[in-house]
């Protein structure tokens, strides 16, 4: 059984202050917020979502067909991996350090899995000459978790071109990519539009504990679409999730995510220099509203005590072991507060 672990909340006890998490730290947004509060729970939503597919389409510029609520992120990397099982696909390619549930999912259902790190692993994967992985379920998160790295644009085209030779499904995890805090998107319309991509709004809306993302499916792809549709159980989304994904479409609500990024930019600006000054060493190149940091320590076991020991003081960052990078963590932007917390907490360890 492959075991699989996340940020955020855990079995102990309240998180005073968590870095593990990726969610928004301001919060929702006020209308996301009273949308969710105000989701009717007395009835079922429409089971085939119409209105919501509607919303979401107009505001991506897409059919609503190509719409697929999906009961969070995760559901949808199930959902899909099944899906390219029964089109014949028997090989998933997953980015290592990555998100442990792309590869869980293929292991569930017996699927070769093969890792890459760059751009140019994956497209050394898919090159059939010196690969079996042709016609794979290529994963790619942009940006990605948990090096928050995104791909240039000369690597989204060369990769567009070993897609089409290899004749492999891409799906882009867009689920970070509205808490971008350096640069602009660089995927390629023409490549966004042959591709799968999975939006997941609850992290950008500060809301994790409401379940609910979406699918948007390639323009010209209707095999795959029907087959996801199948598999999907009655009611995927609950009324909050429906509500939360049409709040997401809100102009007020865009613009108040938009205008939170810049304070966001501000205090990952102060919590880098801070842990910088403390000697932590940080992985650049994130463009997202986290990255990689390497504990005070000289092996695994102090690792984890020291671990063990912040979270004892109510303070939590992403162990990045089941990452493949023990001794590191993954550390998100949080307040200025939670922040000094950290920084007198680790002070002692760094001293030792």
């Amino acid at each position: 059984m492959v075991n699989i672990v996340h940020g955020g909340t855990d079995d102990g006890p309240a998180i005073l202050h968590d870095f593990s998490t990726n969610g928004h730290p301001l919060g929702p947004p006020p209308l996301a917020m009273d949308a969710v509060l105000k989701a009717d729970r007395l009835r079922y939503p429409d089971p085939a979502y119409v209105a919501l597919r509607e919303t979401l389409g107009a505001w991506h510029d897409v059919d609503p067909s190509r719409v697929l609520p999906t009961a969070g992120g995760s559901e949808a990397i199930r959902r899909l991996s099944l899906a390219a099982l029964l089109e014949g696909v028997s090989t998933v390619c997953v980015p290592q350090p990555g998100f442990g549930d792309y590869g869980a999912a293929a292991m569930a259902l017996g699927l070769t899995v093969q890792g890459y790190s760059d751009a140019a692993g994956l497209i050394a994967l898919l090159d059939p000459p010196s690969s079996s992985a042709q016609r794979a379920l290529v994963w790619v998160c942009d940006p990605c978790n948990p090096t928050g790295a995104s791909f240039t644009a000369d690597e989204w085209q060369a990769l567009q071109l070993a897609l089409q030779a290899s004749g492999s499904t891409l799906v882009v995890d867009q689920a970070y990519d509205p808490l971008r805090l350096t640069g602009r998107p660089t995927l390629p319309a023409a490549l966004a539009d042959q591709a799968w991509r999975l939006v997941c709004p609850n992290k950008a809306l500060g809301l994790t504990g409401v379940r609910g993302a979406y699918l948007l499916a390639p323009r010209r792809e209707t095999a795959w679409r029907e087959r996801l549709l199948a598999l999907a159980s009655s009611w995927v989304l609950s009324s909050e999730g429906q509500a939360m994904l049409t709040a997401w479409t809100l102009p007020a609500v865009q613009s108040q995510l938009q205008e939170s990024l810049q304070v966001l930019r501000e205090w990952r600006d102060i919590q880098w220099r801070r842990l910088a000054s403390l000697g932590m060493r940080q992985r650049p190149g994130s463009v997202a509203n986290f990255w990689l940091a390497r504990l005070p320590s000289t092996d695994h076991r102090t690792a984890t005590d020291q671990l063990q020991r912040l979270r004892s003081m109510g303070i939590k960052l992403r162990d990045a072991s089941s990452f493949g990078l023990p001794g590191w963590v993954r550390l998100s932007v949080q307040a200025p507060p939670s922040l000094e917390a950290l920084v007198l907490a680790l002070g002692p360890m760094l001293d030792q």
